[in-house]
């Protein structure tokens, strides 16, 4: 299992369109991807046009032909009109001891 965390600074007056995109990217997904397992979206308490998307997917191939994807590519090129500055990703692994 990895995790993956997407940062991002939404521009001002497009926070509800960006919660309501994520929800229909996470349907997609879900339907699309068998190994996409869920994603949650947090949103920062003090900064509240910055948002975590906490992601949970079976293992590094399924999301790597994720972010290979066409709809990958177009939920990017869409997120530029409404993403302030580079939205940036960290990948985790889960350790097992």
């Amino acid at each position: 299992m990895i995790n993956v965390g997407f940062y991002y600074k939404v521009k001002e007056g497009h926070e509800k369109e960006f919660e309501e995109t994520f929800d229909k990217v996470v349907d997609y997904l879900r339907k699309e991807y068998p190994g996409f397992k869920n994603a949650i979206l947090y949103k920062n308490v003090k900064e509240p046009r910055e948002y975590l998307i906490y992601s949970e997917w079976e293992d590094l191939d399924t999301f790597k032909k994720f972010i290979s994807s066409y709809a990958y590519k177009s939920t990017v090129d869409y997120g530029k009109t409404i993403i302030e500055g580079r939205p940036t990703h960290r990948v985790f692994q889960q350790v097992n001891t």
